[in-house]
């Protein structure tokens, strides 16, 4: 028997999303692939997957799911996210970014408790799905990829690509938090010349509002409306990860992993690729301001990006089976210093 995790509870908008779909926009088919591929990267990492292998994407709410036909190695990654197991054993809560293994009937919890609203559910070996043009990742839209080219449900069974859980320790990775940004660094255009300079510094002065309207294709943004300077449509062309267009409200959209191939909207600016990952982490109402830098900037960035990810494998941390490693606690200096109770004070 294979085994798979069965979809308990799918949680709000669940879906299967890897590095994504490359290399298919010129027939009009959307990347698609992880909002916060750095959240999915981690994840991956921890289980010992490769960076953008397949893993479960929740969105604001975490699924429940059971396991079946074995055991496997699960880790979580993303702000504020955290597994409960609950088995034969009792009910564990496991942190971001630590490994866990699972036996048959272990039932699985993801908790979301912010302030981002996106976590990765990653299984070592991955998940044994087919891949639709290259790609496992879940396009809704068009109903591809993915277990059957839609959210999760109650019921869907996720085969995985191994039976039973490696037998190498389980390990943690000790990363930043992935927090909501509060800046956003673009590269103006390509379409800046649409708006007047004056428009262009309201735009980079304005705290903009994430709204409830934002989805995986990009974020709405809320905020003073921008004023078009040449009108607000233009010949359709290319949409890039990260475009800013301004649509005829004068409002921004950031477009994300599921962004339209091409758009009519003037595009006044484009988050540099190394920040795009943490715009899919924006809860509606938080505030995002976004800073000018220049393409040279953007390039080291996403240089210095990729660099850091490469280095992932090498700072996991073992950990010490059967729970506490006694004699590394013993080595710590748990306590500097003594006060006493009238005054006078001793080191230790």
């Amino acid at each position: 028997m294979t085994a798979a995790l069965t979809v308990v509870g799918p949680g709000l908008a669940t879906t299967v999303q890897d590095a994504g779909r490359i290399g298919f926009q010129r027939q009009g088919v959307p990347v698609s692939g992880a909002l916060d591929r750095l959240a999915l990267a981690a994840a991956n990492v921890v289980v010992g997957n490769a960076p953008g292998a397949a893993a479960l994407e929740m969105l604001y709410q975490g699924a429940v799911l059971t396991l079946s036909g074995g055991t496997a190695r699960i880790a979580v990654a993303g702000c504020g996210a955290m597994l409960d197991i609950i088995d034969d054993g009792g009910t564990r809560r496991i942190g971001s970014l630590e490994s866990v293994t699972i036996g048959e009937n272990a039932r699985v919890k993801v908790a979301i408790a912010g302030p981002g609203i996106v976590a990765y559910l990653a299984v070592a070996g991955g998940l044994d799905l087919p891949a639709v043009m290259g790609s496992r990742s879940t396009y809704a839209r068009a109903r591809i990829g993915g277990l059957h080219g839609t959210r999760l449900a109650t019921g869907d069974r996720l085969p995985l690509t191994r039976s039973t859980a490696p037998p190498t320790p389980e390990a943690t990775l000790t990363l930043p938090p992935f927090v909501p940004p509060a800046i956003a660094r673009v590269v103006p255009g390509p379409q800046d010349d649409y708006f007047t300079s004056d428009t262009i510094q309201d735009f980079l002065s304005t705290g903009w509002r994430a709204t409830p309207a934002s989805d995986r294709m990009g974020v709405r943004l809320d905020g003073p409306p921008l004023t078009h300077a040449r009108g607000h449509d233009i010949v359709s062309d290319g949409i890039a990860p990260g475009a800013i267009q301004i649509p005829g409200d004068g409002r921004p959209i950031v477009l994300l992993a599921d962004r339209q191939t091409t758009g009519g909207y003037p595009k006044i600016a484009t988050v540099i690729s190394a920040d795009v990952p943490a715009l899919g982490r924006l809860a509606p109402g938080m505030t995002i301001r976004f800073e000018v830098v220049t393409i040279e900037a953007a390039e080291d960035a996403r240089r210095r990006l990729e660099a850091e990810i490469r280095q992932w494998p090498e700072r996991l941390v073992q950990k010490p089976a059967g729970g506490i490693d006694t004699a590394l606690l013993l080595t710590a200096n748990l306590i500097d210093g003594m006060i006493d109770a009238h005054g006078s004070s001793a080191d230790t």
